[in-house]
């Protein structure tokens, strides 16, 4: 079953749609590969002008997908760093993409969803969504996707969210930058074409050298990057075959609070 679908119109504006509505659009390992595979393609296009990413139905990405997890709850460290290199690579792909690229936010994000918003250069949400950098609460961390929410974010609320892993609604995100902008759910395409038009003013040529220019001010690039993702995907390795991994993972999948929770509970009690 195809998880993403890509339409290119007359002015050269590719959409990318996660199609895995019936889960929320989770990321698995076929998504993950079908989205490099079109990102790494409209780069090489002379006929792609701008990349609109978005999701199906209600939601734009709950992050990981259950069904993987599941899968990784019993994969070595060496398979769980193989595993987080490839969405290291995505996100990679993404942020450094040479045309400009938009998230269309139509509904929730969370975990990893946040970190398809967070590598785009233009961030416009639906106000009816919501957040949340959510690992923290599996026993793992928002590893390969914390260099771009970090950028975006910034330190101060890096170290409020990725620890407390709570959710939060749309004006919270535009408060920390999280999103650029926000609109009502039934005028959000109109928000995106109005940015889209922007950008088909400006010259293809000025666009790709304008980012690279941003990202040279910023002192990082696609090269040092790939050196932090070995970094970042051998924490999160680490992290998931580690007891309190194990035990965060397997109570979400089991739908039930992990073993730390329950103890507060019965001390608080």
């Amino acid at each position: 079953m195809q998880t993403l679908t890509s339409n290119t119109d007359h002015r050269g504006v590719l959409t990318l749609t996660l199609q895995r509505p019936e889960v929320h659009n989770a990321f698995d390992a076929r998504m993950i590969s079908e989205l490099t595979a079109a990102l790494t393609a409209a780069d090489a296009s002379k006929a792609v002008r701008i990349v609109v990413v978005t999701g199906a139905g209600k939601c734009f990405s709950a992050g990981a997908d259950m069904h993987w997890m599941r899968s990784l709850v019993d994969a070595s460290e060496a398979d769980n760093h193989a595993d987080a290199l490839r969405l290291a690579r995505l996100m990679r792909t993404l942020n450094y993409l040479s045309k400009p690229t938009i998230a269309s936010i139509n509904g929730s994000a969370f975990g990893g969803g946040l970190g398809l918003i967070a590598a785009c250069d233009i961030t416009i949400a639906a106000e009816s969504a919501r957040f949340g950098l959510t690992e923290a609460r599996l026993g793992l961390a928002p590893a390969v996707i914390s260099p771009y929410v970090f950028r975006r974010i910034g330190e101060g609320n890096a170290r409020r969210y990725f620890l407390t892993g709570e959710r939060f609604g749309c004006r919270r995100a535009l408060d920390i930058g999280l999103v650029q902008q926000a609109a009502a759910e039934e005028e959000l395409d109109g928000a995106v074409e109005a940015v889209v038009r922007q950008l088909l003013l400006s010259g293809p040529e000025a666009v790709t050298q304008c980012k690279q220019l941003v990202f040279g001010v910023a002192g990082h690039d696609r090269a040092k990057q790939k050196t932090m993702d070995e970094y970042t995907a051998g924490l999160i390795a680490r992290l998931r075959v580690a007891a309190e991994g194990q035990e965060g993972l397997a109570a979400f999948l089991e739908k039930r609070q992990p073993g730390w929770v329950e103890k507060q509970q019965n001390e608080d009690g």
